[in-house]
């Protein structure tokens, strides 16, 4: 097991932030983090996130719902067939009701399962390169690397401007 050496930046203004993390990715490193007091999506286009796949859960969960519904509705009504006024044993349009709410169940469920796996909650190992201040209204961004690359690093992120800049090592 060893350690990760990598660099912290703090910084207060958004632009900067962006910047600083454009021309890391730019210089080819993979392995940045940033950090924000709340959600931004400069941040999230300058570190190349996409369309989230939680809602490809969401659908699963959706059609697989819409599916047992059908399903557990037929399968009950030919099990235990009961003719009710000459209506067909199995009839569709009785059965919409049950499948829409299984949809939206097993599609509210599938959300949640997806949200916990992908997000990898809980977070057994704690982050050891944080600084509060990144809660209260500035902003961060920590990159890894060897020590050659952390010199590039330093320079990149030194053109920025950084309040602060510390090296931190992150536990494997």
């Amino acid at each position: 097991m060893g350690n990760t050496t990598g660099l912290l930046a703090s910084y207060e203004y958004l632009d900067s932030t962006v910047d600083a993390i454009k021309a890391l990715k730019k210089a080819g490193f993979e392995t940045v983090k940033a950090y924000s007091p709340y959600p931004e999506h400069h941040i999230e286009d300058a570190l190349g996130y996409g369309q989230s796949p939680v809602r490809v859960w969401t659908l699963v969960g959706g059609l697989t719902g819409t599916a047992t519904g059908f399903a557990l509705t037929i399968w009950t009504s030919i099990d235990w067939p009961l003719v009710v006024g000459g209506k067909p044993i199995v009839s569709i349009p009785a059965y919409i009701i049950i499948a829409f709410e299984m949809t939206i169940l097993f599609g509210a469920l599938a959300t949640i399962i997806g949200l916990f796996v992908l997000s990898r909650l809980p977070s057994i190992k704690p982050t050891v390169v944080y600084d509060p201040e990144f809660s209260s209204g500035r902003y961060g961004v920590y990159v890894e690397g060897n020590h050659q690359s952390l010199e590039e690093a330093r320079q990149i992120m030194n053109e920025q401007q950084p309040i602060e800049l510390r090296e931190g090592e992150l536990d494997d």
